[in-house]
């Protein structure tokens, strides 16, 4: 699988929701590279995190932040049984590139107003690319949602609009996966019986199923 996390805004979550997919990935015995296309390499840095702990390194991290990133995923993802690409915000030519290179899409989107006008634009660059590249495949992903409000209850309803189908399994804003980025860990390593760990689980769960 080559599974891109893409929103053209920032701030929804995609390293999070990237390393903790491939780092759940790797703990079931598949080989991951992991590669980070945002230019803030945020994704390495939780990384280098990781290694200044001494904690065992769980996939590889790849820094390739350039429009020929579709020239040259193919060849990262002959090397192992998934590709991560943690995409950058803002940049639409990179975006282009990364759906050039990639067979499945995910957009992280926080359950607000907000952030789902602003996914329009993802959401064009998507339709776009499917012209050239029919079988490309796209999803929501709702990230950070907080379940105690109106907003967050209503949140699947308000993607029920969209262009793109949303997944059934739902990341809610959690201590634990801040904890993790400053920690360099997954959530299932600090908390293996968390909330948390179980939505990584389910979520990877959906999305390998999408994937065949």
């Amino acid at each position: 699988m080559i599974l891109a996390l893409l929103n053209q805004k920032g701030g929804v979550g995609k390293t999070t929701l990237a390393t903790h997919i491939a780092g759940e990935l790797a703990l079931r015995g598949h080989t991951v590279v992991l590669l980070d296309a945002d230019p803030q390499g945020s994704a390495l840095d939780w990384t280098q995190r990781r290694s200044q702990q001494g904690l065992p390194r769980l996939f590889g991290t790849v820094g390739l932040a350039r429009e020929t990133l579709h020239q040259e995923a193919p060849e990262l993802a002959h090397r192992a049984d998934h590709l991560i690409i943690d995409g950058p915000p803002r940049i639409a030519a990179l975006a282009r590139s990364a759906l050039l290179a990639t067979d499945r899409v995910l957009v992280p989107v926080q359950p607000s107003p907000y952030d789902l006008w602003a996914s329009a634009e993802m959401v064009n660059l998507i339709r776009e690319a499917q012209l050239f590249r029919p079988t490309l495949r796209a999803a929501f992903a709702i990230n950070r949602r907080v379940s105690t409000t109106v907003i967050g209850r209503e949140a699947r309803g308000a993607l029920a609009d969209q262009p793109l189908p949303a997944l059934q399994a739902e990341v809610r804003q959690r201590i634990v996966f801040a904890e993790s980025v400053a920690a360099g860990r997954l959530a299932r390593e600090l908390a293996p019986d968390s909330a948390a760990a179980r939505e990584v689980t389910s979520l990877v769960d959906e999305l390998l199923g999408w994937s065949t």
